[in-house]
C-alpha cells in the first residue's frame, strides 16, 4: 500500500475517533440535567427521579468508553517519563514498540472478549430493566478503535526507525 492511500487510512481512523468521542460528549449534558434534576426532587419536593442511577452509570460509561481512542489518538493519558527521558533514543525507540505491541496485545483480548461477552449477555437492569449487551458491544467497538490508534502509533514508530536508518 503506498503512502498517500495509508495517510488517508489514517485521517479516516482518526477522524472516526474523534466523531464517536463527540457523540461520547454528548451524554455529559444529559448526565448533568438528570443528576440535578434528581437531586433537586429529591432534597425539594422528596420526589427523586425512579432509576437515575441506572441511568447516570450507563451514560457515564458511555462517555468514557466512547472517549478512549481519542484520548490515545492524542496521548491525553499519564505518562510518566522521568526514567525513559534518561534512556538513549534507541532505547526509547524500543521501550515504545514494547509498549506499543503490548498494549495492541492487551486491547485485541479486550475487543474479543468484549464480543463474546456482548453476543452472550442477556442479562438486563434491576430497576429499568435495559439490555446489557449493547454496552458490552460497545466495549468492543471502543476498544477495537483503541487497536487502530495502536496501530497508527506503531507505525510511526517504525517510519522513526526507518529515518534514523538512512
Amino acid at each position: 500500500m503506498d503512502t498517500r492511500r495509508l495517510e488517508r487510512v489514517r485521517q479516516g481512523i482518526q477522524k472516526v475517533n474523534r466523531f464517536i468521542a463527540g457523540v461520547g460528549a454528548c451524554f455529559l449534558l444529559p448526565l448533568m440535567l438528570l443528576t440535578t434534576t434528581d437531586v433537586l426532587g429529591r432534597d425539594l419536593f422528596n420526589h427523586p427521579i425512579p432509576g437515575t442511577i441506572e441511568l447516570s452509570e450507563y451514560m457515564l460509561a458511555v462517555f468514557v468508553i466512547l472517549g478512549i481512542a481519542y484520548t490515545q489518538q492524542v496521548k491525553g493519558y499519564v505518562k510518566v517519563s522521568t526514567f525513559v527521558s534518561r534512556l538513549s533514543p534507541r532505547a526509547q525507540l524500543l521501550l515504545e514498540i514494547i509498549t506499543t505491541l503490548l498494549g495492541l496485545s492487551v486491547f485485541s483480548i479486550l475487543v474479543w472478549q468484549a464480543l463474546v461477552i456482548g453476543v452472550e449477555e442477556k442479562t438486563v437492569s434491576d430497576m429499568l430493566r435495559v439490555p446489557q449487551y449493547p454496552f458490552r458491544l460497545l466495549v468492543a467497538l471502543a476498544t477495537c478503535l483503541v487497536c487502530l490508534e495502536l496501530l497508527i502509533d506503531f507505525g510511526n514508530v517504525l517510519k522513526k526507525i526507518g529515518s534514523k536508518a538512512s
